[in-house]
């Protein structure tokens, strides 16, 4: 007779990971997700993604191998199997001996997997198990990064050159009748598009100049001079993008918007369109939206563990509002999503106005602000409140009657989640009170205010000891000789992989502050943003450059970075 296993809740309790009443809610939880138990626990923040991982391979009988420690990481050897079968089933080889591939796997009792790998590769395997995300991690991280396009060879290659009639406008209409691959012009712009998604760019700027065409890329938040693209290329170039954009080609005297589908490496990837007259003809510029950039899952932003478990508690309160601050192109959006992303369950209604819906959810109701036919922030959320939903998401507050319908929601039990446009989280309740929303309702309807940056992270494969760090920025992150002689500090070199800036992706930085009794007095007694910052600090509040100097010291960037984002007072 099979020998039954044991309870993954039961083991658990006693490698000590969960307490016996943590399990009895996971239960509850999943019962009413129709997920595992492990899986709705570790969303649900009761219990570490690696213990359950612990758990399960103790459960099945197999080896847990933890990709967590850098001596692991390196012993995967990704040339064992093809890249498509690695990024399609989230596996990863370790090694192959005597016609036996060891094989880190996710899901324990995905046994058709096995079977099929068996069979396509014709070798035994002998699964090992590793926690899903920190394969995610390591596939995205490590394995066949693209290698950074040299940015010295030109986009425009001779044959489009020479294609270019001198009467462009002749060329647009000639370009726009033929094949897509047949048109130079259609060529270049596919061209530019495929290679800012593969540089991992976030934007795409034409910017027309008196003698050229400027061509930058936004790569982890810092413009990237491209090429120049010869003048007379302007307007075909400029209307190529606006017709793929479903834009008005005649119209270039007001700004327009619109949207670009493009397959990129079998993924669809969106692109923002917006162009707008400038002095020397109209400068556009593409936000590149990529569906997995919002999915990457709370715990790989970038927040600490401690401000995790405050985050964790604040997003499952039942009511009050929580708002993250920061200028444009912070991580606000995909920190909210992120965290929608976990409360998205069949027991929750969410609804979200935006302007514009930037990425599509499954199980969330998303509308579009349409300011032309009347459909504001304001009028949204007034109807969204006869829907009866949980959590309520606004893109963003930019007035005192969205401001003051959104608090009026929070304070009729409901969660409300949004994003503001202040420096630090403290100036965020100033900034309510001078939009023209009362103090005492500020003081009673906010949970919690994150304000967030985003810093670049140094690349794994070329990043090395800085034996001499300049001191002026290490004064400016308060790092002291003591912090030097316990951690390394690290300084960017530049190789292939990261395009030879020494930087390959970006994480956040947060400062959390929590509304206690004394903030919500300061608040609603219109205090000074000073008191206020000293009260949270008081309270446990790590500034923002205190968050940067853990990430110094950590080895994940450098004391420069984060001078150059938190400001130093």
């Amino acid at each position: 007779m099979a020998r039954s296993r044991r309870k993954i809740g039961e083991i658990l309790v006693k490698l000590g990971a969960a307490k016996p009443e943590q399990v009895e809610q996971g239960l509850k939880l999943a019962k009413g997700s129709g997920k595992r138990l492990g899986e709705a626990m570790v969303e649900a923040g009761l219990v570490k993604e690696d213990h359950v991982f612990v758990a399960l391979a103790a459960q099945f009988g197999l080896e847990y191998f933890d990709l967590g420690k850098p001596e692991n990481a390196d012993k995967v050897d990704a040339k064992l199997l093809p890249e498509d079968l690695i990024r399609k089933h989230q596996i990863l080889p370790l090694s192959k001996e005597n016609g036996r591939l060891q094989l880190l796997v996710h899901d324990p009792m995905d046994l058709e997997l096995l079977d099929m790998l068996r069979f396509r590769l014709n070798t035994e395997i002998e699964p090992r198990l590793a926690s899903k995300n920190r394969i995610t991690a390591y596939i995205e991280g490590r394995l066949a990064q693209p290698k950074m396009v040299a940015a010295t060879e030109s986009l425009v290659t001779e044959s489009i050159d020479q294609t270019i009639d001198r009467s462009v406008d002749r060329s647009v209409d000639a370009s726009i009748d033929r094949k897509a691959e047949d048109a130079p012009i259609i060529k270049l712009c596919n061209r530019i598009l495929i290679e800012a998604v593969k540089m991992r760019a976030s934007d795409v700027h034409i910017e027309p100049m008196e003698n050229r065409v400027r061509l930058r890329y936004r790569i982890d938040g810092v413009c990237i001079e491209r090429d120049n693209l010869p003048k007379r290329m302007q307007n075909a170039v400029l209307a190529r993008v606006k017709l793929m954009a479903g834009l008005n080609i005649a119209e270039k005297r007001i700004p327009q918007d619109g949207r670009i589908k493009l397959p990129v490496d079998d993924q669809q990837i969106d692109f923002r369109v917006s162009a707008c007259p400038a002095y020397h003809g109209e400068s556009v510029v593409l936000r590149i939206l990529r569906p997995d950039s919002v999915r990457i899952g709370l715990e790989n932003l970038g927040i600490e563990p401690d401000t995790m478990d405050k985050f964790n508690r604040i997003i499952r309160r039942p009511n009050g509002i929580f708002l993250v601050t920061g200028p444009t192109g912070s991580g606000k959006t995909t920190t909210l999503y992120s965290a929608l992303d976990v409360l998205n369950r069949p027991d929750k209604k969410i609804i979200t106005a935006e302007d514009p819906i930037e990425y599509a959810f499954t199980g969330i109701n998303q509308c579009q602000v349409r300011e032309g036919i009347g459909l504001t922030f304001a009028s949204i959320l007034r109807s969204m409140l006869r829907q009866a939903p949980n959590i309520i998401l606004v893109g963003e507050i930019r007035d005192k009657e969205v401001a003051e319908v959104a608090i009026q929601a929070a304070l009729t039990g409901h969660l409300v989640f949004s994003t503001l446009h202040t420096n630090d989280a403290p100036s965020a309740i100033t900034r309510l009170v001078d939009m023209g929303v009362k103090p005492f309702l500020v003081a009673s309807s906010i949970q919690a205010i994150m304000a967030q940056r985003l810093i670049r992270i140094l690349c794994e494969k070329c990043k090395a000891p800085d034996p001499d760090p300049d001191h002026k920025y290490l004064k400016l992150t308060n790092i002291t000789d003591e912090d030097r002689a316990k951690n390394t500090i690290y300084k960017p070199v530049g190789c292939e992989q990261c395009g030879g800036n020494g930087f390959r992706g970006r994480r956040a930085i947060n400062e959390l502050m929590l509304l206690n009794s004394q903030i919500r007095e300061l608040a609603f007694n219109g205090a000074p943003i000073g008191e206020i910052r000293q009260a949270a600090i008081a309270g446990g509040m790590r500034p923002l450059l205190g968050d940067g100097k853990i990430k110094i010291l950590k080895g994940m960037t450098t004391p420069q970075e984060i001078a150059r984002v938190a400001q130093a007072e």
